[in-house]
């Protein structure tokens, strides 16, 4: 069985079709191009016609035919090279891609602070600030199907833990593996944000998100929260700051408000604090809805070139007529020959 997949089915145009204007060529150069003749003896005889008669040469009108359809073979070649010059393409269906308008990052604090119970509900008495973040920071990664996120812990140092994807359930699982005091005991706020910035260095999304949440005061940053705040501001990246915990604790554990309203306002992002999980399952409510998911459309049509088919049909053409030129010449010499017997 014969495969037709090759032949064209969709709709066909041709990319370079002004080639069309070269279609009068030859017959230009036949009119105006001086011929070129090498000169040879003649001789004129009245008795021309009978002595064709008696040679067995064609008649006129037979020439005329063969010369008739010599010409309109040399055209049709001529048409088929044209044809194959300006390259016709098959058009497929329009395809439309869909892509994410915006980079997220979320970064999480994984201090030693975050193993406090305060806010563990009645039904999960034991709940460390952690778990609650979990849930309610996976509740929301869940709902970001179609935006690029990331996900960055930090504790004495910050890591990215999963780079850009759209892959939502990746950022959701490996948020689930962390644990309190993974990435060390202290609170290095200022570098989470700076590697927030590093990773969006090669993002190419209009809008770049970081969702920075932390329960204590900057205890290890080689930059200053503040500093890497307005860094942010010039890179055209908006925090989201989420403070969570008691702002009344002191030492390591104080939440600095100020500053991370300060980083807030000078990325134009905002600053929420959550003082148990309900207030924090609003907090990350209310970004989902300031932040809506956005998408960007791309469409392209595929184009399949289609210059080898004239371009077959053209050698097609040319083998039959060899063919046809190459039987004829044996049978010539198949006539001669009992002519001579």
């Amino acid at each position: 069985m014969i495969d037709l997949a090759w032949l064209p089915k969709g709709n066909i145009e041709l990319e370079w079709p002004w080639v069309f204007a070269l279609l009068p060529l030859p017959y230009l150069v036949q009119r105006f191009a001086p011929s070129y003749e090498r000169p040879k003896p003649t001789l004129r005889v009245s008795f021309f016609r009978r002595l064709e008669r008696l040679l067995g040469q064609p008649n006129a009108r037979a020439e005329q035919t063969r010369t008739t359809v010599r010409l309109v073979s040399l055209w049709l070649l001529w048409l088929l090279v044209l044809l194959a010059l300006a390259r016709p393409v098959e058009l497929g269906a329009p395809i439309t891609k869909q892509t994410a308008a915006r980079d997220l990052l979320v970064a999480v604090d994984l201090s030693g602070s975050m193993a406090g119970i305060d806010l563990a509900t009645p039904e999960h008495p034991q709940a460390t600030r952690l778990d609650v973040v979990k849930q309610v920071v996976g509740a929301f990664i869940e709902k970001r199907k179609g935006d690029r996120l990331g996900l960055v812990v930090f504790g004495d140092a910050p890591f990215l833990q999963v780079p850009f994807t759209t892959d939502v359930s990746v950022v959701r699982t490996l948020l689930n593996e962390t644990e309190v005091g993974m990435a060390g005991p202290r609170t290095a706020l200022g570098d989470a944000v700076g590697l927030c910035l590093r990773a969006f260095e090669r993002s190419e999304a209009k809008e770049r998100v970081a969702i920075v949440l932390s329960d204590g005061n900057d205890t290890g940053s080689h930059v200053t929260p503040l500093r890497a705040a307005r860094i942010a501001a010039e890179q055209h990246v908006r925090l989201y700051v989420i403070g969570v915990g008691d702002a009344r604790a002191a030492g390591e554990a104080d939440l600095n408000e100020d500053v991370l309203r300060q980083m807030a306002t000078l990325t134009s992002g905002r600053y929420v604090h959550a003082a148990s999980q309900d207030e924090l399952e609003r907090a990350y409510a209310e970004l989902d809805q300031l932040e809506p998911i956005r998408h960007r459309e791309t469409s392209y049509q595929p184009r399949r070139s289609l210059s080898f088919l004239p371009l077959l049909v053209l050698a097609c053409l040319l083998a039959c007529a060899a063919l046809l030129s190459a039987l004829r010449s044996v049978l010539e010499l198949i006539t001669e020959g009992d002519g001579h017997a």
